[in-house]
Formats: structure tokens, C-alpha cells, sequence
């Protein structure tokens, strides 16, 4: 006899992470060493280094002891002026938003997202039993009147990604806080700004005080972009104390490992790094939109450490080409934008390389 999943699990499409390097390596038969990931958003100069150091004490001596949460939720708490009752960790803020879908979806629900906003969204509702209510896009963003539009008796959750992975488009404070606003109190918002510290400080609102202002919201941020800690694992969410409950009731015990706290503790501090971090992007950002402005490529808004660039119906074998180069990039079939291909900002040699080997492949799939 088989063993038979249930039948909502069994339809998922699961997350495609960007290729690793040593498969790139194997595949095409090129050294590990001169190959560049570009794919996954990872930020270029590595992890803060006050969170290497901390891990490098750290082994040694607490390895063998049950994680504690206590140090991280303080530190969030002091350094974003929030209640530590109202702070969640995940293994990544995707742990968090799995957890809103498990508690707030589930079976005869719906949660609602947007046409090409973070896969991880709707895989987590689908995974609780509900019912992906995905609402068409504007100019490849999020329409919040469509949204709104969208809610029904059924509505546990609803999704915003801010800026949006994959196409770095951006809502405007103003405009997200009055669709906040407006969301029946009785649904749950998460709002998903696992690039929110690359914005300008004109883009830049103060979203972790809201879940005090609105109880139905859920801020979720990520140590793996500007922190550069994606490896490590570790994330966390912003919530009113009442469904922070609820969340903490939800999570699995122990559900970020030791390592991953005392690093993430340690990279809060480390202002220097994300000040430079940021620098590095927006110089990447200003280089590759005047390096697809000379190959006339077209792209979408870059608000993120990452852009998605246009190559027309071609763009798997352009994407092939790459690889060949040893570049590796993000396709974007999984979202249903199969003209266009995602870039990871890196540093200055990343970016030039990225673009002498794109206007190779171009050339050589015409």
C-alpha cells in the first residue's frame, strides 16, 4: 500500500531556491572558485562581521545547551522600541509568515496575495489547508483596491510584500497605512519587508510601531539580506502581544537554533557593516541600471538589493548562457515571468562581470 499525503500538500509547487555553486561547478565543469552567485539576494560582503566573531566564541562552550530566546527578543525589543511581548523569531521570517497561515488560515479560509509578490506567501497558505486567493497585479506590483476588493467572509490573512521580491516595486507609506486601515480588524495583515533597510530614507516608514496602532498586523524582517545571514537562518515579526500569543503558541519549541541567535544578537550592533552594506548596493544599483541602459534592456524598479531584468522570450537559454559563465542567475518561471531574469546587486568586480558575460549571452542566443 502507498502512503498518501493529503491531497492540498500533494499539489504544492515547492519554493525553487537559486542554483548553488558547487552544482553550477559540476554541471558545467567550472571551478567553484571563479563562479559568482548572483540568484538568491545574498548580500556580497558576507555576514556582519560581529556575527562571525560571535560564532566563532561561541561554539566552544554552549553547543550542547537548549537555545534561549531571551537575549534576541531584548535586543529587538530596546533597539526598535517595541514590547518583547510582541516579538516573534523564526528560522527565517518565511518561518513567521508560516506560522500567521497556520494560525489564522487553515482549512475553509482564504488568504489573499498578490499576482507576483514572494512565493513563500502562498506556499504557506496552501500548506495550512486554505484557500491562495491571488489578485492581479498592478504594473507588476500590488493592487491594494483589488485586494480589498478580494476579502470576503472567508478572508483570514492577507499578504503585502514591501518591497516586492521578485520585481522591486514599492508601495508608498501613506498608501500602505490607509489599506491598513481599512482591512476589517477581524483579518490578519503581514507585511513582509525582508528588504526594508535598503530603502531610502524617503521610502522608509516606522512599520514596527504599527502593530501597536493596528492589532491585525504582522511586521515580519529577515537577518538574511543587510546582515547578511541568510545561511544562519533567523528572522523575526513584529505583532500586537495578543497574536504574538497566539504565533509563540504556534511554533515549534527551539525553532532557531543557538548559533543563530547569538549571531543575530551580535549583527543588531554592527552599524558600521549594514551602513556599508547599503553603500555597496546603491553604488550596484546605479551601476546596473546605466549597464542596462547601454544594452538597452528594460527593468523594473530596483528597491531591493536585486532587479529583474527583461530578455524577452529567450530568457531560459540566456539564463543557460550564464551559467556556462559562470554567473548564476534567477529565472523566473516559477512567477510566471518567463521574458524576464533576476539579479542580485554585488559588489563592483560582481556587477561588471555580470554584465560583460549578459551582453555575451544575449548575443550569442540571438
Amino acid at each position: 500500500m502507498t502512503v498518501v499525503a493529503q491531497q492540498h500538500i500533494s499539489e504544492i509547487s515547492p519554493y525553487q531556491a537559486g542554483m548553488p555553486i558547487e552544482h553550477v561547478a559540476r554541471k558545467y565543469g567550472l571551478d567553484p572558485k571563479t563562479i559568482i552567485k548572483l540568484a538568491s539576494n545574498e548580500n556580497p560582503l558576507g555576514m556582519s562581521p560581529k556575527a562571525e566573531d560571535a560564532i566563532k566564541h561561541f561554539m566552544p562552550r554552549e553547543g550542547h545547551l537548549y537555545p534561549d530566546q531571551y537575549n534576541l527578543t531584548q535586543k529587538l525589543a530596546s533597539k526598535f522600541d517595541v514590547k518583547p511581548e510582541s516579538i516573534i523569531l523564526g528560522n527565517g521570517s518565511n518561518d513567521v509568515i508560516d506560522l500567521v497561515a497556520r494560525a489564522y488560515v487553515g482549512h475553509g479560509r482564504e488568504g489573499i496575495t498578490s499576482k507576483y509578490a514572494f512565493s513563500a506567501h502562498k506556499i504557506a497558505i496552501h500548506v495550512s489547508g486554505g484557500r491562495n486567493v491571488i489578485v492581479a497585479d498592478k504594473d507588476y506590483g500590488h493592487d491594494l483596491d483589488a485586494m480589498f476588493a478580494a476579502i470576503t467572509p472567508y478572508t483570514g490573512m492577507i499578504s503585502v510584500v514591501n518591497p516586492n521580491n521578485p520585481t522591486g516595486t514599492l508601495i508608498s507609506p501613506a498608501e500602505l497605512e490607509d489599506f491598513i486601515k481599512r482591512v476589517p480588524k477581524n483579518i490578519v495583515i503581514v507585511l513582509d519587508e525582508a528588504y526594508h533597510e535598503y530603502l531610502t530614507n524617503g521610502d522608509k516608514t516606522d512599520s514596527l510601531q504599527w502593530p501597536a496602532k493596528y492589532p491585525n498586523l504582522v511586521v515580519t524582517r529577515t537577518f538574511s539580506k543587510v546582515y547578511g545571514l541568510a545561511g544562519v537562518r533567523v528572522g523575526f515579526g513584529v505583532a500586537s502581544p495578543e497574536v504574538a500569543d497566539v504565533l509563540n503558541r504556534v511554533r515549534l519549541p527551539f525553532n532557531v537554533n543557538a548559533l543563530a541567535l547569538t549571531a543575530a544578537t551580535a549583527a543588531l550592533d554592527d552599524d558600521d557593516f549594514i551602513s556599508r552594506s547599503v553603500t555597496i548596493n546603491n553604488e550596484g544599483s546605479k551601476q546596473l541600471h546605466e549597464g542596462f541602459t547601454k544594452q538597452n534592456i528594460e527593468h523594473l524598479p530596483i528597491h531591493g538589493n536585486f532587479v529583474a531584468f527583461k530578455v524577452g522570450g529567450k530568457s531560459a537559454q540566456i539564463n543557460e548562457e550564464m551559467l556556462k559563465r559562470g554567473v548564476i542567475l534567477r529565472g523566473l518561471v516559477p512567477y510566471a515571468m518567463t521574458d524576464y531574469l533576476r539579479v542580485s546587486i554585488g559588489t563592483n568586480e560582481e556587477n561588471l562581470r555580470f554584465l560583460g558575460a549578459l551582453e555575451e549571452a544575449i548575443a550569442t542566443a540571438a
